[in-house]
């Protein structure tokens, strides 16, 4: 029987959380992760959860319909709840949770009337360059995720070609190191030991990962055997040389 309840996995972008989604979706009994609350709208969650609210319905009420929905969706057909978090909309979704459950209550109590026992996994990339690199072509590119066989799995605009900018790597490994910071802030005001993962043990033994959070979860760790991963790396030459570039312009080991 599963210890928990739920997980949230708290991370920032292109550290791996798409791979870490899609293995533990493929388990079968860990749930299907995804990012339901990414940007700080309402709008935003009505429009990944397929909702339409009714007119005049009180705020409160709105989000009911958001959690319960949410609850479904990132549940799929098993027992546990799954929540990938990014950090740039995680304020938002605290303020929304106060709103269901006002009083004297802690961000982490209140996950856990709304969504149960709850795991919070930190998944971090300790290369903040390499992140910077990859979140800035990838925004550049339009391309976001391919499959294992090269096939486009997310693409948010149509392509283009990848310009070299060190102002905006700089001010992006700035970004992603605040938003680990501010996670880490988070753990600690809530006295919260989360699951730590790294982007590095992730890309080099998915399976193991894998295996390691549904131990913790208290879910069978034979449900991983036999998963293989569901993304391909996009790092490429161009990727290698910005980061090379950037090194030598800003004296970077």
């Amino acid at each position: 029987m599963a210890r928990y309840s739920s997980y949230v996995i708290c991370t920032s972008p292109r550290s791996g959380s798409t791979l870490l989604c899609k293995l533990l979706a493929a388990t079968g009994i860990a749930g299907n992760p995804a990012s339901l609350f990414y940007r700080p709208a309402l709008s935003d969650w009505l429009t990944r959860l397929g909702l339409t609210p009714p007119e005049l319905a009180t705020e409160r009420a709105v989000l009911e319909t958001i959690f319960e929905a949410a609850i479904h969706k990132g549940c799929g057909d098993t027992a546990v709840f799954g929540l990938r978090q990014q950090r740039h909309g995680f304020e938002f979704l605290c303020e929304k949770l106060a709103i269901l459950h006002p009083g004297d209550l802690s961000d982490s109590e209140r996950f856990q009337r709304v969504f149960g026992t709850t795991l919070f996994i930190h998944l971090t990339r300790t290369d903040k360059l390499t992140q910077a690199v990859s979140y800035l072509k990838a925004e550049q590119t339009g391309l976001w995720h391919l499959a294992p066989d090269g096939t486009e799995l997310e693409r948010t605009a149509p392509h283009r070609a990848p310009v070299y900018d060190g102002d905006a790597i700089r001010a992006c490994v700035e970004t992603m190191t605040d938003y680990d910071c501010a996670w880490e802030a988070w753990f600690e005001r809530e006295a919260i030991a989360p699951l730590s993962l790294s982007y590095d043990d992730l890309s080099n033994d998915p399976h193991g990962t894998l295996r390691t959070v549904l131990i913790r979860l208290g879910l069978d760790p034979a449900a991983a055997d036999g998963i293989t991963p569901g993304v391909r790396k996009l790092a490429d030459d161009t990727s290698r040389e910005w980061v090379a570039r950037f090194r030598a312009e800003n004296s970077v080991a």
